[in-house]
């Protein structure tokens, strides 16, 4: 592993009986990477985030982790090591606010958790962090809402300050704008942009718009494999994926738009 590469995967398989959904899968994430992670339905990219993250176990194949093999570790040590994933639907809880959301975590992070709800209050410093969070993330109007009231962008915001509140090396975004409405969009879009840039992103997705927006490098799976990887340029250009993900004809392209909803 390059001293470049914050996360690797070598030849990971995924079988459940006589399916294999992940089929020798490999990733390299380098430090500050923006990399996409594409594919049509069923290409096997939740497997692979899964696989990634700890919650399934590869049936052959290795995952390291800033050099160290992680492949056997709990999804929660990946976690505590700097591995950490957003999920397609909204993870949070209700009855909360964003403000103590955010100080619950900052707290946890900071060894406070047994105390958060003093902690916020005397504790300055994750005071300070969640407030930043809450400016950062444009929740500071809505801090003290219930998230239940919150509009569903906003959720989205706060599941990536949530993320970001664990100070992740790698930060994996599995479809931030699934289900957020239009009008609600723009600020997610502004938001993921402005990630920091120590912080590796990988980005799975289905929006080609925001995909090409965000990414220096994309890898492409189909039927669980590996189709090729490169950096949004060559893989707009490549015709196999025109094909399988991009849409029929040399338009698809040049039109990312019309694999929304591939």
């Amino acid at each position: 592993m390059s001293a470049d590469t914050v996360l690797q995967a070598d030849g990971l398989v995924m079988r459940f009986g006589g399916i294999t959904a992940t089929n020798d899968v490999s990733l390299q994430l380098r430090r500050g990477a923006r990399h996409a992670l594409i594919g049509p339905n069923g290409a096997g990219k939740t497997t692979l985030i899964n696989l990634l993250t700890g919650v399934l176990v590869p049936t052959a194949g290795r995952i390291a982790l800033m050099g160290e093999n992680i492949t056997q570790l709990a999804p929660h040590r990946r976690v505590a090591r700097g591995l950490v994933r957003t999920f397609q639907i909204n993870q949070l809880f209700d009855s909360m606010t964003p403000l103590e959301t955010l100080a619950l975590v900052v707290s946890q992070q900071k060894g406070l958790s047994g105390q958060w709800w003093r902690a916020l209050g005397a504790t300055k410093s994750v005071a300070d962090r969640a407030g930043e969070l809450l400016e950062q993330f444009h929740l500071a109007d809505v801090a003290q809402q219930r998230v239940q009231h919150l509009a569903y962008g906003k959720r989205r915001l706060l599941e990536i300050a949530i993320a970001l509140a664990c100070e992740p090396k790698v930060l994996l975004l599995d479809e931030p704008v699934a289900g957020v409405p239009a009008g609600e969009r723009e600020e997610l879009l502004q938001t993921v942009a402005a990630l920091p840039a120590d912080v590796s992103v990988l980005l799975i997705e289905h929006d080609m718009d925001l995909v090409f927006a965000f990414a220096d490098r994309m890898t492409v799976l189909v039927n669980g494999t590996l189709l090729t990887e490169g950096d949004p340029e060559a893989i707009a250009a490549d015709p196999r994926v025109r094909e399988v993900y991009l849409g029929h004809g040399t338009e698809a392209a040049s039109a990312p738009r019309e694999a929304s909803h591939g």
